[in-house]
């Protein structure tokens, strides 16, 4: 199903602005999910209120919000958030993104993945893109080295997530290191 509201696509799949009319969808693979993602995601509200806020937060500068689809069904297969955006000389955005359980192992994330983080280059002007990964979550560790982001450190009790602060590994790449066109600074 092609659907022009999407911003890129590959072969098998596309990237679009996540939207409110997600949330049964995403609510239903974040529950089937939720075994996948306990100890690497925070809970997030999944009444239709809480989604509205959630998506509410991408209309602002400093953060975008999009979903992974599979290009022939429009399907729902993950999810990316470029957070804390800062523009300036430094030009650089914190990744968040989210597999679901029943397309895991696929590929789809890799792809996805490197649709937004061409976008992000591109489109966006970023120069730099930044994720944070909990040590033990190796398939997420896995998914950026095979993108190209390279560890640059570790930050302790980064974020609270399932009742603690738990330490993430810094993994970030650049537009240069990405292969990918970039912007001057604004």
């Amino acid at each position: 199903m092609a659907d022009d509201t999407f911003l890129a696509h590959g072969p098998r799949v596309a990237i679009r602005r996540i939207a409110v009319r997600d949330h049964e969808e995403i609510g239903a693979l974040a529950r089937a999910s939720a075994a996948l993602h306990e100890p690497w995601v925070p809970l997030r509200e999944h009444t239709p209120e809480g989604f509205r806020e959630y998506v509410a937060r991408f209309d602002g500068p400093a953060c975008e919000g999009f979903v992974i689809c599979l290009r022939e069904t429009g399907a729902i297969v993950g999810g990316v958030n470029i957070n804390n955006i800062i523009r300036g000389t430094i030009q650089s955005g914190a990744l968040g993104y989210v597999a679901y359980a029943s397309t895991t192992g696929r590929g789809f994330m890799t792809e996805g993945l490197r649709l937004v983080m061409t976008y992000a280059f591109a489109d966006l002007g970023l120069h730099r893109l930044e994720a944070n990964i909990q040590p033990a979550n190796v398939a997420s560790i896995r998914l950026v080295e095979r993108l190209g982001f390279e560890r640059e450190g570790y930050s302790p009790r980064f974020q609270y997530i399932d009742g603690a602060w738990r330490g993430h590994e810094r993994w970030a790449v650049t537009a240069e290191a990405a292969g990918e066109d970039h912007r001057e600074a604004e």
